[in-house]
């Protein structure tokens, strides 16, 4: 059934019109407690609610009996909608369960008038209501695609030119190549495996379009996962080369703790977890590479995040006698024995236990990065730790680097 084999409701487009924002606040809130739509855990009101006033109001148009139906601005809202979410880092199931929601909210605003109607009026209203949703989801998802097929091309550029320097690099350094091999295997296997499936699905006359979606998130996952791999080796071999310039200029220390806990806070909030930032008594300026140091403070706050399920991350800073600062950030998670504490700073080491085989989105290369970021920096870092209790890291850095 088309939009145009439907003749229009009189009455109701007036009432969708009056009650659009009260059907948007409800549908935003039901967004947020859905369980089966995570990732909208970490974004506000605002970012959820995005294009559906626009959908309501252009359904309020299908609805009416004077009006021309307005298909072209559900079209667009819709399309903005799929590349929103695909930035967002939505799973596909998750933008047709919001839909699913929309459509469930707008029967029950009406619910009340449509009784009043005969059952023939119902049905075609409700048909509209159906046509026009469903033609949101098409296009929505049409967009979405789009936007995950130009980010895995990118993905695959980039994953190109960095093994490109892998390959230059690798051969002063092959310490690590056997397991550098095994962990590429995994993410490799899945990218190539899902890849293949796609285009026999994309070659089949009809096919599946939910599955296609998940099949290109996984790729797209594993990519991503693959390229941080990668860059992560990179970063360690370059230092190891001796090939990472710094530069030293005066360093705003608030300023970068700030930005540290707003970058780490999505990740936090997904875990429910508490970002602690005590600054009052860190130094104002320093003469530092602020790069450097962002990295610094960004991996340990990742990894105290990635280690910590219930509880608190805190950065806390402060100045040293004689011409030091530091700056330490504590955990509540899991705690790191005494016999891996010796390890932590080693490449590819990570912390497991009974719980965790295996941490997502971590190659095992973070804090051998921040220990080797420190003493680039003239600094030296530390750890105390108790298993069961948490975990603090402690980097102690000179006010004024001195150039090398």
């Amino acid at each position: 059934m088309t939009l145009s084999q439907l003749s229009p409701i009189p009455d109701l487009s007036q009432l969708l019109t009056e009650r659009s924002q009260v059907i948007t606040d409800q549908w935003v809130e039901a967004v947020f407690q859905d369980q089966q739509i995570k990732s909208a855990d970490r974004l506000s009101p605002t970012a959820i609610r995005d294009h559906i006033p626009h959908i309501l109001a252009a359904l309020a148009t299908v609805l009416a009996e004077a009006q021309e139906n307005d298909i072209e601005t559900i079209v667009k809202a819709s399309l903005e909608h799929g590349v929103l979410r695909a930035g967002q880092g939505f799973d596909p199931t998750e933008i047709a369960r919001e839909y699913h929601l929309l459509r469930s909210k707008i029967i029950q605003t009406l619910r009340a008038d449509l009784l009043q109607c005969t059952a023939e009026e119902v049905l075609r209203v409700v048909s509209l209501i159906d046509a026009v949703v469903d033609g949101a989801i098409a296009q929505c998802f049409k967009s979405y695609v789009g936007e995950r097929l130009q980010e895995l091309d990118k993905l695959r550029g980039q994953l190109i030119l960095t093994n490109q320097e892998l390959h230059r690099l690798l051969h002063s350094n092959r310490e690590n190549l056997s397991v550098l091999a095994h962990e590429l295997k995994t993410p490799l296997t899945s990218i190539i495996g899902y890849s293949e499936l796609f285009l026999r699905q994309q070659r089949q006359p009809a096919r599946d379009s939910l599955n296609s979606l998940e099949h290109i998130e996984r790729v797209v996952r594993n990519s991503r996962q693959l390229l941080l791999l990668i860059n992560d080796t990179l970063e360690l071999s370059r230092y190891e080369a001796g090939q990472i310039a710094l530069r030293l200029e005066p360093t705003n220390v608030r300023g970068i703790m700030h930005t540290v806990i707003e970058v780490i806070q999505p990740l936090a909030a997904s875990g429910g977890l508490q970002l602690v930032l005590d600054d009052e008594r860190a130094p104002d300026q320093v003469l530092t590479d602020p790069l450097r140091l962002q990295q610094i403070l960004v991996n340990l706050a990742s990894n105290a995040v990635r280690y910590t399920k219930v509880g608190s991350v805190t950065m806390q800073s402060r100045i040293l006698s004689d011409g030091w600062w530091s700056i330490a950030v504590s955990d509540t998670g899991i705690g790191i024995t005494v016999d891996d504490q010796s390890r932590v700073f080693e490449p590819f080491f990570q912390v497991l236990t009974s719980e965790l085989d295996r941490l997502p989105n971590s190659t095992g290369l973070g804090l051998a990065i921040v220990a080797r970021m420190v003493k680039l920096l003239q600094g030296d870092i530390s750890l105390t730790s108790e298993v069961g209790v948490g975990s603090t890291f402690t980097v102690v850095l000179p006010l004024e680097m001195n150039p090398v």
